[in-house]
């Protein structure tokens, strides 16, 4: 059953990692120009609510990436990306598992979503509203 934060679905799914709430949003652009955007860390920030500023070796992430995002402004966590393959990538945040970020192609355009683990269920939010800001930064890139 799939409900509705704005203009995003939410619904729960089995993934690679197990059961995780799901958020999707359409995009209006390939999912070659979303996966860039996802992996980009230079524009986590522009898209990342939580996320303030990035420390890392690597613009884009790949398996075994490690560094430091910013979150609130404030507080610096350690973070390494568990998974990287086209066009899915998780992370550890803290030691933590965090989020999954994930695009799909679609008949027209692509679909861009976030994994969040059941005890993290109130991230919902945070993740919709990047959903929406990862399509604008896709849609921008190809227009």
């Amino acid at each position: 059953m799939a409900l509705e934060l704005g203009t995003n679905s939410v619904s729960l799914g089995k993934t690679p990692d197990g059961r995780r709430l799901i958020v999707l949003h359409d995009v209006d652009a390939s999912v070659d120009t979303v996966w860039d955007v996802l992996t980009d860390t230079d524009c986590w920030s522009d898209w990342g609510p939580s996320v303030t500023a990035v420390e890392t070796t690597d613009r884009h992430i790949d398996d075994g990436t490690t560094g430091r995002v910013r979150v609130a402004g404030a507080m610096w966590l350690p973070f390494e990306v568990t998974t990287c393959a086209p066009y899915r990538w998780t992370w550890n945040v803290a030691r933590l598992p965090a989020t999954g970020h994930f695009a799909e192609e679609r008949a027209t355009g692509s679909v861009v979503g976030f994994e969040i683990p059941l005890l993290a269920t109130g991230y919902a939010p945070v993740c919709a509203r990047a959903c929406q800001r990862i399509a604008a930064l896709a849609q921008q890139r190809e227009a």
